[in-house]
Order: C-alpha cells, then structure tokens, then sequence
C-alpha cells in the first residue's frame, strides 16, 4: 500500500494530512498490464515530492511577498532600510532627516591606491557634497531606482552627489600628494650571508594631481561606498644597476669600522670597534651628488646615532657628552671617502663650584685652568666670593674657536719651563721656554692654535714677535692674545730675552728659541690643542 503525507494551507498556517491507504491496482481484460509495483511506487514517490516543493515555493513566495510589503508600509514616507551613503545609514530617516544625516556626518572620505588606503575629510579635497539631492537618491533606492528586495533586507550603498571647488581641489591634493607617494628605491648592495650582494631597483608611484583633478570633475569620481580611487603614476628609480659598487663595498667590508673618541681636554682617546657584520646593516648605496645616474656609500645617520648615544650614555659621567649628529656626519663623510674610521669629538658641560674659605676668584680660576675674567663673566660680573656660595665655571669647550686635531697636542708646563711637541701619541720635540711674569702671567688651562701671523706686533709694549701663534684671550670679547713666538724685537733691531729661556719674562705669551719657534710655526695648524699646565 502506497501512503503520502499532503500539506494544505488553512488560515495562514500549514499542516498535513494524515497519510490514507491506497486500494492496489488489478488488471483489466484488455488493458496494458501495468507496471511492475516498484516502478509504480517510485513514480508516485516523485511526483508527491514535486508537488511538496512546488507547495513549498508557493508558500515562500507569498510569505516573502507579505514581509516585504509591510516593510514598504513601514517605510513608506523615508528611505528604505538598507540604504547607506558611505557610512552614513539612512535607512528609516524622512527626506529631511536624511538630509540632514547626510550633512553632519558625511565627513569622511576614503581614498584608495590598490592596497592602501587613507581616510580624508571630502571638503578638503574639494568635495562639497548636495545633500538635498542625495538624500532624494537614497529614497528612490529600491522605489525607482535598485534593487528593492536587497534594499529591504540587505545593504544598498549609493553615491553621494556632489560638486567640486576647484581651489579647495587642488589646494587638497598638493597636500595629499606627499601622504601617498612611494619613493623609488635606487639598486643598491646589502650584505647577505658574510657576502656583499646587489639589490634590485624598485619603481615608486606619485599622486597624478591632474589626472585625479579631471577623476573628481567628471562626477563619477566617487564608488557607491564613496571611496575615491586616486590616480597614480609610475616614477622610475635614478640607479638601475649597482653592480659597479659591490666590490667597492666588498674591499670596505673587509675592515672592522673604528671610532675614535677624543677628548681635547683631558687628551684621552678611546676607541669603539664594530664588526663588517655589525656596521654593514649600516650601509647605503645613494645616488652620487656629482653624478646621480651613479652610486656612492654612505651610512645610515639614524642607526649611527643610537649606537654612539647607547656608547656614550654607558661610559661617560654627567658632566662629558658627545654631538651625536656631528659624529654621524663625521662618519658619512668618512665612508664616502671609502675609510672606515672617524673621530668623535667629547664636549663639556660648565661645571659648578661651592666656594671654600680662603679661596678667591683668581686661585679658583687658577685651578680650574680658566682665566679669571670668564669666570666673573659668567657669573653676573660678581667681584669677590663669600664661602659656601656656588659659582658657575665655563666650559673649556669656549676656547676652542676650531674642531680640535686628535692627532697633535703641545703641553707646556708652567712650573718647569718647558714644553712637549705630541703627533700620533710621541714626543717628537722637547724644549726650554719662557712664560708670563706674575704681573702678566701666562693662564692655565686648555686652549688650540687659533691665528698664524708671520710678525705680530703687540703695541701695548712696542714689541714685533716672529712667527706669532695666538693661544688664547685673556680678556672676554678682546682681540687681545697671547701666544708662542720667537725673540721679539723692539725699535726695529734690540732682540729681548735672547739669554732668558727657562725663566719666567714675557707679559703673558710663550717665548720660544728663533730656530724651534720656526718649526712649530709650520707643524702646528690652527686647530692644534695647547694644555697649559700650572
């Protein structure tokens, strides 16, 4: 017996009906025979099932129909549900309520570059957007307009309608300009392995300002989801082939890299040693100043400088510091001159100090190797000191009118009368000379070769003095120096203090031998460091 459930509609609702036996078939004289009972069944089975599903669609149709209608009796006097304008969701709003939905937050613009994207206010871009009209668009979606049911129960983004002002425009996409643009990346070399190996060029991209100009006045700039495609052009690197530069960096990578840091003050030098693999990652191919279709080295700044600030910060006492910008620079300029070493020059902070009974301004200058008219200079001008108090100390760093040579150095020792002649870390010279009387003493401290002058002449005394070196002045501000030089001469013939070396008769300068002071003359370039001692 075949049985079959039937489903019927009553009253909005659907149930079935109990399954009822079917009376089996016979045959008729003079009928066909019928099919076989398995053959019969599965038909009847088929055909029930096509009736099911038709019943079925039927009924879907009619309940979809009447959800969607009443959504229309919703919304029948504003937008449609799953209308959106960017991120502006208007549906359910009346037309003046979208409208002014519209303009208070349509205040975000995307614009998109394949992958990247960046979120802009539209105005600044020139986009002043017509509310009214786009609000009339959005309740037209799914009414006129659309696709009704994606409307109802999906999402419907539309464009936004709007006009361009050509000098906000244009004003905005200079600005946009830098955000979005790709430099190109020239060929270079980077280290890979322990080996030096040449990397490819890459083409950048840059904002085409006036073919996006022309994208937003055609009026169909913006997608649906009111994101706005810029328009972009290919900009191709300068250096297309760094192969020339590998084995220049090849033979500079087989060198460790060595700073040297120098203190012209206490004339200490230490030196901080990296690896080829540790400064290699430093390394950079930039098109050459003089040819920019070729490469030279450099290194990068960014990294130089953490490392010597991290350096310094971990040896160094509160009162030294280094110019880490300045070393950075030191170093560029060295690498681009293919040597792998550069000095990096210690500074000095002023110091503070608590005056001690019986100490006046002049011993206090005295012992700190300062002149002691740049101590009451910094100071306010103070004339005297009381115990206890604390007073300021310049920095010697102010008597260095040049960047201090690491390699020279002249010591002169006030209490021997004598002086030393350094290159390279050895006495080269070492000679007998005369300082200041204690009227017009010669000042401790630490100072540099600042002038050469073949003959000065000091009017103070009517003195000519051979092969004038200037040391320092003694006074803030004044041209007046004291220096090394040779047997002065007065009224153009008398020599002074020819048989007086070794003992103190100058009016603050270093006398030294004709014969020696020709020497130093020529071997001591402006820049040398002099130390002065007591």
């Amino acid at each position: 017996m075949l049985s079959c459930f039937v489903f019927l509609a009553q009253g909005g609702q659907l149930f079935a009906m109990q399954p009822q036996p079917v009376p089996a078939l016979r045959a008729v004289p003079g009928q066909t025979p019928r099919k076989p009972r398995a053959q019969r069944q599965t038909w009847y089975n088929s055909r029930a099932l096509f009736i099911m599903l038709l019943l079925a669609a039927l009924l879907s149709v009619g309940v979809v129909s009447a959800v969607m209608f009443g959504l229309g009796l919703v919304y029948a006097n504003g937008v449609l549900p799953g209308v959106r304008v960017g991120d502006v969701a208007l549906g359910g709003l009346s037309l003046r309520e979208a409208q002014e939905a519209l303009a208070r937050h349509w205040t975000t613009l995307i614009v998109r570059d394949g992958q990247r994207t960046w979120a802009v206010n539209p105005v600044t871009l020139g986009l002043l957007l017509d509310a009214e009209a786009t609000a009339r668009a959005a309740y037209a979606q799914g009414r006129g307009t659309g696709n009704a049911f994606r409307t109802l129960l999906g999402t419907a983004q539309i464009a936004p309608v709007y006009r361009v002002d050509q000098a906000l425009a244009e004003q905005g996409l200079n600005a946009l300009a830098p955000l979005v643009e790709l430099a190109p990346v020239n060929a270079g070399v980077r280290w890979s392995n322990g080996q030096v190996e040449a990397t490819p060029p890459q083409d950048g991209r840059a904002l085409d300002i006036p073919a996006t100009w022309a994208h937003l006045n055609s009026g169909t700039a913006l997608d649906d989801d009111s994101t706005l495609q810029l328009v972009m052009r290919s900009v191709a690197p300068l250096v297309t082939d760094a192969g020339p530069l590998v084995a220049q960096a090849q033979q500079l990578l087989l060198n460790d890299y060595v700073f040297t840091v120098f203190d012209p003050v206490t004339g200490d030098v230490v030196r901080w040693t990296l690896s080829p693999q540790q400064w290699s990652a430093w390394l950079l191919a930039l098109p050459d100043p003089s040819n920019p279709l070729a490469l030279t080295f450099t290194l990068d700044s960014a990294q130089i400088v953490s490392y010597l600030q991290s350096q310094a910060a971990a040896i160094f006492d509160p009162s030294r510091y280094i110019n880490a910008d300045e070393a950075a620079a030191a170093a560029q300029s060295a690498i681009a001159a293919a040597s792998p070493m550069s000095y990096v020059r210690v500074y000095h902070h002023e110091r503070a100090h608590v005056v001690q009974p019986g100490e006046t301004i002049g011993s206090i200058a005295w012992d700190y190797g300062v002149p002691y008219l740049y101590i009451q200079e910094a100071n306010g001008g103070i004339s005297g000191v009381s115990a206890g108090q604390t007073i300021s100390i310049p920095s010697p760093d102010i008597f260095f009118d040049y960047p201090p040579l690491p390699n020279k150095r002249i010591v002169v020792s006030i209490s021997q009368q004598q002086m030393w002649v350094f290159e390279n870390g050895q006495v080269i010279w070492n000679w007998v000379v005369s300082t200041g009387i204690s009227d017009s003493p010669t000042w401790p401290g630490i100072y540099q070769i600042i002038s050469h002058v073949p003959n000065a002449y000091a009017g103070n005394w009517n003195l000519y003095m051979p092969y004038f070196m200037g040391v320092y002045r003694p006074i803030p501000g004044a041209d007046f120096t004291n220096g090394f030089h040779g047997f002065p001469t007065r009224g153009g013939s008398q020599l002074l203090w020819v048989n007086d070396l070794g003992t103190r008769v100058t009016y603050g300068c270093i006398l030294v031998a004709d014969g020696n002071i020709q020497l130093l003359y020529n071997w001591a370039e402006d820049g040398v460091v002099v130390e002065i001692q007591p």
